[in-house]
């Protein structure tokens, strides 16, 4: 077993100049040379960075590193910098290991799977039109983002669980507020209470007035009010916030690759092989962790238990042991095996649902202004780098009007 030769002061998340898609250059020679690397987190825990596809692969199919809240210090600077959070309250099974999650996914999983979220399809094609046409009555400038890229998920996750749309803003800044890491935990923390006791009030509404929602068939479970509202907070929050980037970032690496685009336009054929693409490319939730649950040897270095790693998913979807020229956007190319979405028990429960809604929202937007072009200059476009999701918080495009 090697002694590792380099330690990391700090996650590195400087992005190369002019290429804004792409992972910091430190993370790709890390690939190469030492892919699995000690780190000191930012609450001073001695850790491990990770860096490549099989091994990032590895840790998140390995039931003996946990995703336990209270057990993980976290790699991102701002987030958890006061100690580890708090043990996941009930139903919010995302900080969970196996057999308590295990309760909730399989409750979920059927009322997630590829078919139900299929039959949604039309569904999402109908608000889609909706807001494009709004759009081309506004027109012919918008904040993409404020006009199609965030309110199209929202709406979708909102009717899917039961949620009035009516009340998006407030659960909208809270879901914000909980993924930036400029705010202290405890507010961090709040922005989350504040979700979950929403929530909670409109469960019991529902176990009096039942609707046709996943929150409404939640009630005839076992599952308490909290339970409920959990799950249902995870959903909001993973349901409309990472789709919604994943909607405008695509829209921007399409327009910078026009020759691609063209053949996206030109082809319906190309259009889940584009979403896996994007989703491969962009790796918007670019940093996971996990936790030792027992001494484990990974990459040639002793993992001791206790020991928080940090998963750089962004580097992993970028390596060329899996994806040949990995930096190019090739929407031919054969994208599978990416870890977007995660792996193994973890996975993400609605990794079909985002895929619907960009294989609607993405060639309708195109198809209805193919003179679709940015109206903003890229070096000024607001990227979030402070969250744990990469995102953009405004993106103005123009088109010509018929």
């Amino acid at each position: 077993m090697s002694r590792p030769a380099t330690e990391l002061p700090e996650l590195p998340v400087k992005r190369p100049s002019g290429c804004p898609f792409d992972p910091p250059e430190e993370l790709a020679q890390l690939r190469e040379e030492q892919p699995v690397v000690p780190m000191f987190f930012p609450d001073g825990h001695r850790g491990w960075l990770v860096t490549s596809h099989e091994l990032v692969r590895a840790v998140l199919e390995d039931n003996r590193f946990s995703a336990r809240f209270e057990l993980i210090h976290s790699p991102l600077h701002g987030a958890g910098t006061k100690g580890m959070l708090p043990p996941a309250p009930p139903g919010m099974f995302g900080g969970m290991d196996l057999p308590e999650s295990g309760r909730y996914r399989t409750l979920l999983k059927p009322r997630f799977s590829s078919r139900q979220m299929d039959k949604l399809q039309g569904r999402i094609q109908e608000i889609t039109d909706g807001y494009l046409d709004a759009m081309e009555e506004h027109g012919p400038s918008v904040d993409l983002v404020e006009a199609y890229a965030l309110p199209i998920p929202a709406l979708v996750i909102c009717e899917l669980l039961g949620v009035p749309y009516a009340d998006r803003e407030a659960f909208q800044s809270n879901a914000i507020g909980v993924n930036d890491n400029d705010l202290p935990t405890e507010e961090q923390w709040a922005c989350l209470v504040a979700i979950q006791e929403y929530l909670t009030g409109l469960v019991v509404a529902k176990r009096t007035n039942p609707c046709d929602d996943l929150m409404s068939e939640l009630t005839e479970t076992d599952l308490t009010d909290e339970e409920i509202a959990n799950i249902a907070a995870l959903m909001l929050g993973a349901g409309f916030e990472t789709t919604a980037n994943m909607i405008a970032l695509g829209t921007w690496v399409l327009l910078r690759n026009p020759e691609q685009l063209a053949a996206f336009r030109s082809d319906p054929a190309l259009t889940d092989r584009t979403v896996e693409e994007l989703l491969r490319y962009l790796t918007i939730t670019h940093t996971g962790a996990r936790a030792a649950l027992e001494d484990v040897e990974l990459g040639g270095q002793l993992i001791k238990a206790g020991d928080s790693i940090a998963l750089s998913n962004q580097a992993a979807n970028r390596d060329p042991k899996k994806f040949p020229d990995p930096n190019a956007f090739d929407l031919h190319r054969q994208a599978a095996g990416h870890v977007a979405f995660g792996r193994g028990v973890h996975l993400c429960m609605g990794k079909d649902l985002a895929r619907v809604e960009m294989r609607v929202t993405l060639p309708s937007l195109f198809a209805r202004f193919p003179t679709l072009r940015l109206d903003i200059d890229p070096e000024d476009i607001p990227l979030r780098f402070n969250s744990d999701v990469f995102g953009v918080d405004r993106l103005p495009v123009t088109w010509d009007r018929a």
